[in-house]
């Protein structure tokens, strides 16, 4: 079964699949179709007189961050061919929230689930259940729909030509890394302590988490943009035509100001804190984005990457946000955070053991 769906999801991306080898015009879509803007449409303003970009958004898609160089080398898929990606995604997590055997071992269980659709689609998935089975498909909100911009059917949300981040600099700098401790909790990460995010939903560039909490709540004043990120109740301060900081401070998210251009709202990051660099880079990244209302239900959000000592040239990516169906409740991390007690006791108990022994 996982040969056949990853034979069929092959050819919902390849240009070349026989069964969509024909590229298929795209359809006419109905102007009331609120993701096109109707004749005479402008960008709404607020009672400030800025572009409103205000509300609950998602950015929650199928499509990954890279593009998969073993499904298709093509920026861009038919509208077709998403449609028949989208079907088997479909099934894949319809499949997924099916019930269960309470009798069957976490272990058969897994060994089972290795064949189904939804690990043919996304294997990262198993990977995500480890030992103990993780998250069901009840839970788990990776978005139902291919990535659509302007009206093409995107491959990746990067736009480098390949899809894939631009080679690294020869000795450029890299992060320090995890520290893989057991005995002070404020050496774990901030992510397993419920303080920030553990994806890339708040730090800039803000991407799709690929497994739950795409939601964002974006609140417009006079001086500040604050953004409400629903991964761990982050919430990102940008301040307007402001300066950045010089005391040398790294603020978590880094330090973030902005201002409006036209219809855009131009948002430059710096100041990164190592914690929250992206793909090595953070002690002089940069990073630029650019929120744009582009119909009545998108705005389009551009990124650019910039670090002199890592990259040779910027770079970037682009997706749209869609309205979030809801609004962000309060994530309640600490409550349920029993993962990262138990990982310190038993270490504990382990020192124990060894000390039992005679051992230091």
């Amino acid at each position: 079964m996982s040969r056949k769906l990853a034979l069929a999801l092959g050819m919902a991306f390849c240009a070349g699949g026989l069964a969509l080898a024909a590229p298929a015009a795209k359809p006419a879509t109905p102007a009331v179709d609120p993701t096109i803007p109707r004749p005479g449409w402008t960008p709404p303003r607020n009672a400030l007189g800025q572009p409103d970009l205000s509300g609950y958004w998602s950015n929650a898609t199928m499509t990954p961050l890279v593009r998969n160089a073993k499904l298709t080398p093509s920026p861009t898929i038919t509208a077709q061919q998403a449609t028949a990606m989208e079907k088997i995604w479909a099934e894949a997590q319809a499949e997924s929230v099916a019930p269960t055997d309470p009798n069957v071992s976490t272990q058969d269980f897994q060994k089972s689930s290795t064949d189904s659709k939804l690990i043919a689609v996304r294997p990262d998935f198993a990977a995500a259940g480890g030992g103990v089975g993780g998250y069901n498909g009840f839970w788990l909100d990776p978005g139902n729909h291919v990535l659509e911009v302007n009206g093409e059917y995107r491959t990746s949300i990067l736009t480098t030509p390949n899809g894939l981040p631009p080679p690294r600099k020869t000795g450029a700098p890299r992060m320090a890394g995890y520290r893989d401790v057991y005995t002070n909790p404020e050496d774990r990460s901030a992510g397993e302590r419920c303080l920030s995010s553990f994806g890339r939903n708040a730090p800039p560039p803000m991407l799709p988490n690929g497994f739950y909490n795409n939601g964002y709540y974006i609140i417009q004043t006079g001086d500040t943009v604050a953004i409400q990120v629903e991964l761990v109740h982050d919430v990102r301060l940008i301040r307007l035509n402001a300066q950045h900081r010089t005391d040398g401070a790294r603020p978590s998210m880094g330090d973030s100001i902005g201002h409006y251009e036209g219809a855009t709202l131009v948002v430059e990051t710096t100041g990164f804190p190592e914690s929250d660099g992206f793909m090595g880079a953070w002690k002089n990244l940069k990073v630029t984005e650019r929120f744009t209302r582009v119909s009545p239900t998108r705005i389009n959000y551009r990124f650019t990457m910039e670090d002199p000592d890592v990259w040779d040239a910027p770079w970037g990516g682009e997706y749209d946000f869609t309205p979030m169906q809801g609004i962000i409740y309060e994530y309640a991390c600490h409550e349920g955070n029993y993962a990262l007690r138990h990982i310190l006791a038993g270490a504990r108990k382990q020192e124990e053991a060894k000390a039992a022994k005679g051992g230091s």
